[in-house]
């Protein structure tokens, strides 16, 4: 069996769906359920014996070691972390206890448990850790895309404190011989997206009538990756990746903000047209930036597919059309994450931007 951090967000419980679609292999999932953790997404697993739900903080060591100790996973997939930037402006702390001390506390218990395996189980250890590709910075319109060696020049507290995290588990191969493999992912998009995030918020707003808020002048770019894919390429890793190696994941879609935002908005004009026959892109708001928001990011995959044949099944013209049915045919999954803290976060991000 594996165990799985984070497998109620958005990445972690796309994989945990998938990974129990294809595999017979059971899953150990450790989650917190943070604002970001939802346990409606993992509703169709409700009596699946083969997915283990555990509510706890990758930061409680003995938790973790108890769980280690009970199941004897062949590998631990660490998707637990904090991961809007904007919520790391409003409060960084949160940020640097998750993604750094509770990565080190996770790390030291996969460690204990890793070296008491016998020598065939310790062979096929994997700790598999998915990070950002925010950790290399921003970059300029002609810079080429990043590649697993470009230099990490983190610009907010959320990709500061995910570079921390990448590397600590850098630095657990290299002293102490963990056998790691780290993933750095482009901007994911998919089914189950939490509407603080730019394409889902677009398409919740845009169907309650509301203001679709755009940053800036909307020309921030960035590379776009379907979640399945995503998910996809970190089973590829698991299986093949060689050890203490990082392969960056990307979609090959660079695509600025605000094409995504008329993008969206063509498609529910297209498959849920308003009644008064507007398009749904005059709702468009811009709105004051973010503190030191990045202008570019773009990701080189040719690693990954190199050594490991991975390309994504998904262009983003397929991705997007099948991201914005999805959430016409689950409003109430919608609506129900945009209850409570959600409605009050998007509400406190976004009032003071108008």
């Amino acid at each position: 069996m594996i165990l799985v951090t984070g497998g109620a967000g958005f990445i972690g419980g796309n994989f945990v769906l998938d990974w129990c679609a294809q595999h017979d292999e059971t899953v150990i999932n450790l989650d917190n359920l943070t604002y970001a953790g939802n346990l409606e997404t993992l509703a169709s697993l409700e009596n699946n014996p083969r997915h283990i739900f555990v509510k706890g903080d990758i930061g409680d060591a003995k938790l973790v070691a108890e769980l280690l100790a009970k199941y004897q996973p062949r590998a631990v997939i660490n998707f637990a972390a904090e991961s809007h930037v904007d919520r790391s402006i409003h409060g960084p702390e949160d940020f640097i206890q998750t993604n750094i001390v509770g990565t080190f506390h996770l790390l030291e218990a996969v460690r204990a448990y890793w070296g008491g395996l016998n020598a065939e189980a310790k062979t096929a250890f994997r700790f598999l850790h998915v990070s950002t590709d925010e950790v290399y910075g921003s970059l300029a319109k002609d810079e080429p895309a990043f590649t697993e060696t470009h230099r990490y020049e983190p610009n907010s507290p959320y990709s500061a404190s995910k570079a921390a995290s990448d590397h600590l588990v850098r630095a657990y191969h290299h002293t102490y011989g963990l056998p790691v493999l780290t993933t750095n992912c482009s901007n994911n998009y998919g089914p189950y997206h939490f509407p603080e995030k730019l394409i889902p918020l677009m398409i919740v707003n845009a169907l309650a009538g509301k203001n679709l808020p755009v940053y800036g002048d909307g020309q921030q770019i960035r590379d776009w990756l379907y979640v399945k894919d995503h998910c996809s390429a970190i089973r590829r890793v698991l299986e093949q990746g060689r050890l203490g190696e990082v392969y960056n994941v990307g979609g090959w879609n660079e695509k600025a903000n605000l094409e995504i935002v008329h993008t969206v908005c063509a498609l529910l004009d297209e498959l849920r047209p308003k009644a008064d026959g507007t398009s749904y892109s005059t709702q468009i708001s811009f709105v004051t930036d973010r503190p030191g928001h990045d202008r570019r990011y773009a990701i080189d995959a040719r690693k990954l597919e190199r050594e490991l044949g991975w390309k994504p099944a998904e262009t983003f013209e397929t991705g997007i059309r099948k991201t914005v049915q999805w959430y016409l045919d689950n409003q109430p999954w919608a609506n129900n994450v945009l209850s409570g803290e959600y409605r009050q976060w998007v509400d406190k991000n976004y009032s003071t931007r108008a």
